[in-house]
């Protein structure tokens, strides 16, 4: 895989979940208007908490393309996939799960489906070693 491939998938899964993270932190009602959803008001405390990991794992994405722009940290962007995968095919999981029982409304499947491909990229990225060789 082409290092600007891998920078600009890692700039663009480290920008959103940074901006989406930090938003749900300081402005929560603004952020879910922004993506179309809602919750019950007294949700907000725990989507501020949440907006935290959101922007946690945003910070691992963008730490990756550090690495890619140094070069040579091959194995370090191989644990940092893994990771990140495991939290994004937790949280896909669990959207979905969610919104099938109907815990959540339909419209969290978007953040279901943006993770879920994630962990799919990263996985066959895994595979076939596009990070063996930046």
């Amino acid at each position: 895989m082409k290092p600007s491939i891998l920078l600009a998938y890692h700039l663009l899964a480290g920008l959103s979940d940074f901006a989406t993270g930090a938003l749900l932190m300081i402005a929560p009602v603004f952020t879910l208007t922004l993506m179309r959803l809602a919750v019950p008001s007294d949700a907000l405390p725990y989507l501020s908490f949440i907006g935290a990991f959101v922007m946690a794992v945003g910070l691992a994405y963008l730490y990756g393309a550090m690495l890619l722009r140094r070069g040579g940290c091959g194995s370090r962007l191989d644990a940092l996939w893994i990771v990140t995968a495991l939290v994004r095919g937790s949280v896909a999981s669990y959207v979905t799960f969610a919104v099938l029982s109907g815990a959540l409304a339909s419209g969290w499947i978007v953040i279901a489906f943006f993770d879920g491909a994630c962990v799919v990229i990263q996985a066959v990225g895994l595979r076939q070693g596009w990070l063996t060789h930046v």
